[in-house]
């Protein structure tokens, strides 16, 4: 299958643009190389974030709709001050003692079943899958790892070969088995059913190989395959699947993690099974880079018995503060009370706009993470969707798409977003919609 990486993104000559975005972007390849990607047709430079709010050069604010590292809201102050009053005292290691990261990693773990007791810390959910993928290795003895077929887990050799939407570049590694997402088109027996058949296919494949398995990982809300929620629960037999054959079931909870889904914590709780381990990433720190790995103590033995872990960022003194004040600002704000209540107003919304619009297809949601099927008589269209994610930029809304085709829309707002800024995209996306 031909990926559509990144439908909406910035091609060089294609879009007019003032002169000194042109010298910028000339400026930035020269530097960065080439290898670096700019969101929208039209690249927006922005200075400044505000909540659920962003703000370019000339002061024109954009409803960020798209931006989960900001998940409690752009430079809350909560948390800027946190971090500010950490960084003035003391910014070191996990070598010394100190207070921060085990008050840190007590709130945490309380967050968790109990039979996930231990974490590690990182300074991005691709370090995190990258250690997980360590330790699964030593606790099963095995190698070969089953991901979804357009799966996002990191940028590190080790995850990027398990990472089937960054593209044919490294993906996939020798010993990375990819089957289909879960959805009823590609499980019409059933997805809990179907979706544990195909994991244990692919162990099945790895032993005639001379490969063992080693863990099944995937991302909870499925959100680079296109957002795939539902049925809660689905996941509980392929967790059974994996185990059945000697492996180990890792929960990605990088993008549904901290409240996202509204229901729970973690997207993992939906399906009602506790994983061997989680990583977490992106909305941990808000913005600073910080990321973990919660786990069974069981499974950590055999790599804690034969391997020293050490990261010099990875759980700082700054960030167990900047922690702290994430998990603060979520309880007192309420806000994953505000996922569901938000989230399931915008994505009702979106069905009544789908009412009207053809090209609004199937609509998939939990809490605030939803996906919109984007079509052209009733077919997949990556290109519209593109075209949309564009024309919702023009008019001050940020999002992005997703899925192998490219024509999901991508929906993950700041965890404050209001039922007016719901108000806003459906007005905004009618719009851009009756002009398509």
């Amino acid at each position: 299958m031909t990926r559509n990486l990144m439908p909406n993104a910035y091609t060089p000559g294609a879009t007019p643009l003032p002169p000194e975005d042109e010298a910028r972007i000339a400026r930035r390849t020269r530097l960065l190389g080439p290898a670096y990607r700019l969101f929208y047709a039209e690249p927006l430079h922005i200075t400044r974030g505000d909540g659920v709010w962003l703000y370019d050069r000339d002061g024109r604010a954009y409803l960020d709709t798209y931006n989960n590292v900001a998940s409690v809201g752009h430079c809350h102050p909560r948390v800027v001050a946190a971090m500010t009053r950490q960084a003035s005292q003391l910014a070191t290691h996990t070598r010394y003692l100190h207070d921060g990261i085990l008050d840190y990693a007590e709130r945490l773990l309380a967050l968790f079943p109990p039979e996930l007791s231990h974490v590690m810390f990182t300074c991005s959910g691709s370090e995190a899958n990258d250690l997980a993928l360590r330790i699964a290795r030593a606790a099963t003895g095995g190698t070969g790892v089953i991901v979804t077929d357009n799966a996002y887990h990191g940028v590190t050799l080790a995850t990027a070969e398990m990472s089937m939407s960054i593209g044919p570049a490294v993906a996939p590694g020798p010993t990375v088995f990819a089957v289909p997402a879960p959805s009823a088109e590609n499980y019409p027996e059933g997805i809990a059913k179907g979706f544990a058949a195909a994991v244990t296919a692919a162990c099945d494949q790895m032993a005639a190989k001379g490969i063992k398995p080693c863990a099944l990982i995937v991302d909870t809300i499925f959100s680079s395959d296109g957002v795939r929620p539902d049925p809660a629960g689905f996941l509980a037999p392929a967790m059974a699947a994996i185990r059945a054959k000697g492996g180990l079931f890792i929960a990605d909870e990088v993008q549904p993690g901290f409240g996202r889904t509204g229901e729970a914590m973690w997207g993992f709780l939906r399906h009602g099974l506790v994983p061997d381990m989680v990583s977490l990433g992106k909305p941990m720190g808000n913005g600073y880079p910080m990321a973990g790995l919660v786990i069974q103590p069981q499974v950590i033995a055999e790599f804690g018995a034969k391997a020293r872990y050490f990261n010099t960022f990875g759980g700082n003194a700054v960030a167990a503060a900047v922690g702290l004040a994430v998990l603060d600002v979520i309880r007192d704000e309420g806000l994953m009370q505000n996922a569901a209540t938000v989230g399931a107003a915008f994505a009702q919304g979106l069905r009544d706009l789908a009412q009207h619009h053809d090209s609004i297809g199937e609509i998939r949601a939990a809490g605030l993470f939803l996906g919109t099927d984007i079509l052209t008589e009733g077919q997949p269209d990556g290109t519209k969707a593109g075209r949309l994610v564009n024309d919702l930029r023009r008019d001050g809304i940020l999002i992005s798409a997703t899925g192998p085709e490219g024509h999901i829309l991508k929906i993950r707002p700041p965890l404050p977003f209001s039922m007016a800024n719901v108000d806003q995209f459906l007005t905004t996306l009618d719009k851009v919609l009756k002009q398509a």
